[in-house]
């Protein structure tokens, strides 16, 4: 299993992720800038783990931030990681320091077409704080967490929890949802809520594992090591319907013709019209009329 190791200067720390990939074929890794869909391509993104951590020295003079994100991924261009470790250096004395050891630790995130989802499991797992490099913040046998998004179906969201884990050394028993304290004294607090879910119209979101950590190991020349912890979270949004295609305007109606008026060559002209006129006889005829008929 090959691992990569970062160290950090003296006065800052800064955490990364470093893993070591499952030879079990090809793996599609998402870009150090992923691209964030949003709008009506709709998106996906899942991580495996996620702390957000204070740590602080003895003196409590520096505190410093601890953030590790393993197998983090979104889409709307599918991706996969499976990263199976998380080490730092430069806290345990300049030796590495494993936040995460796992045998199964896989996120994936897709979209495509009208459909975004996401996905991670987690299995054989065990973490680490700095300050408690032999006794394990919390060891599980498997969580899973999965959220789909489709245009037009209502989203879902689910997380799956094993029966029970391993707190600071103590064994707890899960419920399926709720919240679990966990203290041991002289070491430290942890509280656990289970399986939180999410949905709107659109939107999806699923987290199997969520601790509050508040610890005082007292070793490492690290006095309080305070903050959250994420297991296997999952995030969806369905990409927007389609615009309808605006409907075609109504055929407008003819309106009705008026009579043509008749061309004037063929109105009649009332100059033509006959006339009675007196008429006179003339010649021979004129003179028989004129004349009293003999017998």
């Amino acid at each position: 299993m090959n691992s990569t190791n970062f160290r950090m200067p003296a006065r800052r720390w800064s955490a990364v992720a470093a893993a070591t990939v499952l030879a079990a074929g090809p793996v599609a890794l998402a870009g150090a800038g992923p691209a964030q869909a949003t709008g009506e391509h709709g998106s996906a993104s899942a991580a495996v783990l996620r702390t957000g951590l204070d740590v602080a020295l003895l003196d409590k003079s520096v505190h410093v931030p601890l953030t590790v994100s393993l197998n983090e991924v979104r889409a709307p261009q599918s991706a996969q990681k499976t990263l199976l470790t998380a080490d730092l250096e430069g806290v345990d004395k300049g030796r590495p320091f494993s936040v995460l050891r796992a045998e199964v630790a896989d996120a994936k995130a897709t979209v495509e077409g009208q459909r975004a989802e996401a996905s991670t499991t987690l299995a054989k797992a065990r973490i680490h704080v700095p300050g408690l490099p032999l006794l394990s913040l919390i060891e599980l046998e498997k969580v899973t967490s999965r959220a789909v998004c489709e245009t037009g179906r209502t989203p879902l969201a689910s997380a799956t929890l094993p029966g029970s884990v391993t707190v600071l050394g103590k064994r707890v028993t899960l419920t399926s949802t709720g919240t679990t304290e966990v203290t041991v004294p002289g070491v430290g607090e942890v509280r656990l809520d289970l399986s939180r879910t999410e949905t709107t119209s659109r939107t999806a979101a699923a987290t199997a594992l969520r601790l509050e950590v508040a610890v005082d190991p007292l070793k490492l020349n690290v006095a309080e090591v305070n903050g959250t912890v994420t297991l296997a979270e999952a995030k969806c949004e369905a990409p927007e319907a389609p615009a309808e295609q605006p409907a075609a305007p109504a055929a407008e109606q003819a309106a009705p013709a008026e009579p043509e008026e008749p061309e004037e060559s063929e109105k009649p002209d009332k100059s033509e019209e006959p006339r009675t006129a007196d008429v006179q006889p003339q010649g021979a005829r004129a003179e028989q009329a004129a004349s009293p008929s003999t017998s």
